[in-house]
């Protein structure tokens, strides 16, 4: 695997006028958008629509949807997405029913003791805590969402068992979803995000850890495979908060997740792992964002993906911003893809923005690659079929990221799901 340090990208090149999914940008299309008016530069994938300088720090947040404006598929954050595929989430009413949200212990056991959960109404003060939305669809959620899911880690709690949040979805109506999950002060607990069945939901999810909280939340992603989803996970780190963000994409025909983490308060540790296989047709999405806002803090950032099929497409999107008060800061972000058959692509963004010199590091790659012959050969030698190698090395390159989880049943269900990957791609 060839090893970048600024940008790489894997496939077709954009050409002007067009989004990379063939959207025509044409001018009588994007008279109508957010660009009327503006003098937007060619290919500046929009000119910084919304970003008032070139900081990531600048980003418009609204609770509004029409204060994005209409979109494009000019607009970063939108050049990579199949617009027609997100089936009117970024322009039509979300008045279907939500997927059902069931909380309990593993496997549907009792709840750990303490562990409250709510329904609330939008004016509960715990909403809007964590975040406010940054795109369209985000934002639409935000205003067609009527009730939301509160799920409280009481302070001091040290749960020995996780909480399972499972997200099942029976409808492809248009639909908004809103859960809060807040970890109080010294508490310790898992929380598995756990996303089944049928829907086209767009998807806002709270996370406030609170100070001296350690928490670690799981969203798997592993739908039918008619699902469309866009889900915004935002989360604020408090004081000496230790937070491990566990991405796993599988399942859906569109996936769009949009994790950001925020320092609210100093000594802050953070992780954040994805893992996704992408098969024929799929197209997964992750961008995350890391807000490095207050002085001596820690980030890590990995996330691993594979993909096989015809017009297989994953996209990853990392934004790491270090502001001038973050002094003190240890910053690390990386992505590695798989490719493993003709025909997927897969695009790969890393950025990192530093504000200030005073920091202990910061760094960001990105590799992009097929098989390693030579791991091929040296299993080969050994006696193993090729068959069997070229699974072992795929099970041992996404392994990485499945044992983050430290949920057994979890990790071997995820396990089995890759294994049915594996077979499908005929591996």
């Amino acid at each position: 695997m060839t090893e970048i340090t600024e940008k790489a990208r894997i496939g077709a090149p954009a050409i002007d006028g067009f989004t990379e999914e063939g959207e025509n940008l044409s001018p009588a299309n994007a008279a109508a958008g957010p660009l009327a008016g503006a003098s937007a530069k060619s290919h500046s994938h929009g000119g910084g629509v919304g970003i008032p300088d070139s900081s990531r720090a600048g980003r418009l947040t609204s609770y509004k949807a029409d204060d994005f404006g209409p979109l494009t598929g000019r607009e970063e954050d939108w050049r990579f997405t199949p617009l027609k595929r997100l089936r009117g989430l970024q322009s039509d009413a979300l008045v279907g029913t939500a997927p059902a949200v069931t909380v309990s212990g593993p496997e549907g056991a009792d709840l750990p003791a303490g562990v409250v959960v709510e329904t609330v109404g939008r004016d509960d003060a715990r909403i809007g805590v964590a975040g406010i939305p940054e795109d369209r669809v985000s934002a639409a959620a935000w205003e067609a969402f009527k009730e939301a899911t509160v799920v409280t880690i009481p302070a001091e709690a040290q749960l020995e068992t996780g909480v399972a949040v499972v997200i099942e979805g029976t409808s492809t109506e248009l639909s908004a979803q809103h859960l809060v999950i807040v970890a109080e002060k010294f508490s310790k607990a898992v929380v598995v995000l756990d996303h089944k069945g049928s829907a086209t939901v767009s998807q806002n999810v709270e996370i406030d850890v609170q100070d001296g909280a350690d928490l670690t939340v799981v969203s798997v992603q592993e739908w039918a495979d008619d699902a469309v989803h866009a889900s915004s996970q935002q989360t604020r780190v408090g004081r000496d908060a230790k937070f491990k963000h566990v991405t796993v994409s599988l399942g859906g025909d569109l996936v769009r997740v949009t994790p950001s983490t925020r320092f609210t308060g100093t000594g802050g540790d953070v992780e954040m792992f994805g893992l996704y296989f992408a098969d024929a047709g799929q197209h997964l999405e992750h961008r995350l964002f890391v807000d490095h806002a207050v002085a001596n803090c820690k980030s890590r950032v990995l996330y691993k993906g594979a993909l096989q099929g015809k017009n297989a497409h994953t996209v990853w999107v990392g934004d790491v911003l270090i502001r001038k008060e973050a002094e003190g800061t240890d910053s690390y972000e990386a992505n590695r893809n798989l490719v493993l058959t003709d025909g997927a692509r897969a695009d790969s963004v890393p950025n990192l923005e530093i504000e200030t010199g005073l920091i202990e590091g910061a760094g960001h790659a990105s590799t992009t690659g097929r098989f390693d012959d030579e791991h091929l050969f040296y299993l080969m030698a050994r006696g193993i079929p090729e068959d069997v190698a070229r699974r072992l090395v795929v099970r041992g390159f996404l392994h990485e990221i499945i044992q983050q989880i430290r949920v057994p049943a979890l990790e071997e269900r995820l396990n089995s799901s890759l294994e049915r990957e594996l077979e499908a791609g005929n591996l």
